[in-house]
């Protein structure tokens, strides 16, 4: 005969009598409330129907389980994190940053979103690096000066665009050689005003060029807009992986908790143009696929010291668009290492935090 005992043990034996809130029996009927992990749609799912598959296991088919599964309430800690407002029509916010200056992460930046670009998806580009902006000059645009459209009865700027990459940046309004002297809080109102005030329309993906290191910038941004994920990029010599953990910390701090889809290694090797096959690790060897193993995130591409990659940045064509070159193939699939990423992480968010990407280019969710 089916007792309240014997489900209550059988409940601690699975290690799910911690969620259940009431226990019922009425003949061979068992009634039982449940509170889910997260407040993820799929969590529920996964849980109702392991629940079910473990009761017929246990009990036989004669025994039915009556499941209500509610959604946990939101802790302290949820409550106050730091979390933007949605940008209507912008699917997916990746936050490109550095621990150090000096890593290249904006031409990394720049790269991705003509990799991206070329996959079909519709991206957009904002230079946060308020105080050195090089978008400008990597995407041949200096000089531009976006203009104010109307949209909805609302005056905002038009992006300027090349390359099939919607930009924005401080250098379209400051002058080529005139310093912008600015204390953080009126920093964080520019960017605030090119993200925000801005056409950007359908979007895949905003790709956001912070300024190295952590502080005043970082925050406004993740204020303001809710990252989907972050991407971290770094040179492999201890100095500059030191620098790195700090900046990971910072995206995993509880009140942020911006999933880190993976770290980039910007020139870790040089393969001279006579010697193709030869490798020479200048700045150390494995470096951030150590790191990365310790801190539990992927590694999502390994670019090569190459002098047509600064070559091109410099000339205002990014060298990921150079057809059939190694290094268009090496952007390729770390930009498809990094969708892959951030369709795993969306997967296991709610969806209110994450967006789920319109088209995925032959990319797919990792294996486990």
């Amino acid at each position: 005969m089916l007792t309240k005992e014997k489900v209550q043990d059988f409940l601690k034996e699975i290690e799910v009598d911690d969620l259940v809130n009431n226990l019922q029996i009425m003949g061979n009927d068992v009634y039982i409330d449940m509170t889910a992990h997260s407040p993820a749609m799929h969590e529920k799912k996964k849980l109702e129907a392991a629940m079910k598959q473990a009761f017929a296991s246990e009990f036989g088919e004669n025994v039915h389980l009556k499941l209500k599964i509610v959604s946990p309430e939101p802790s302290e800690i949820q409550q106050s994190q730091i979390k933007g407002k949605q940008i209507p029509g912008i699917q997916n916010i990746i936050a490109i940053a550095s621990g150090k200056g000096g890593v290249g992460k904006s031409t990394v930046s720049a790269n991705m979103a003509v990799t991206l670009a070329k996959m079909g998806f519709k991206v957009g580009l904002l230079d946060a690096d308020i105080y050195g902006p090089s978008v400008p000059t990597m995407f041949d645009t200096e000089g531009e000066k976006p203009i104010s459209v109307e949209v909805n009865g609302k005056n905002l700027m038009k992006p300027i665009e090349n390359y099939g990459v919607k930009m924005l940046s401080i250098g379209y309004f400051s002058g080529a050689n005139q310093a912008v002297v600015w204390r953080g809080p009126m920093a964080s109102k520019a960017l605030n005003q090119m993200i925000r005030d801005a056409a950007w329309g359908e979007l895949d993906f905003l790709l956001i060029d912070l300024p190295p290191g952590t502080g005043d910038i970082h925050l406004s941004i993740i204020q303001e807009v809710p990252v989907t994920g972050a991407v971290i990029v770094s040179t492999p010599q201890h100095v500059a992986l030191a620098d790195v953990r700090k900046g990971i910390a910072m995206f995993q701090m509880e009140s942020i908790n911006i999933p880190v889809l993976g770290l980039i290694e910007n020139m870790a090797y040089f393969t001279p143009e006579e010697l193709p096959e030869n490798k020479y690790y200048i700045f150390g060897n494995q470096g951030a696929q150590y790191l990365a193993e310790d801190l539990g995130i992927p590694v999502l591409g390994e670019i090569p010291l190459i002098q047509s990659i600064r070559e091109a940045g410099d000339v205002g064509r990014p060298a990921a668009l150079q057809e059939g070159s190694k290094i268009e193939e090496i952007y390729t699939e770390t930009a498809r290492r990094m969708v892959e990423s951030l369709v795993e992480r969306n997967k296991n968010l709610p969806p209110t935090e994450a967006v789920k990407i319109t088209t995925m280019a032959g990319c797919s969710p990792k294996a486990k």
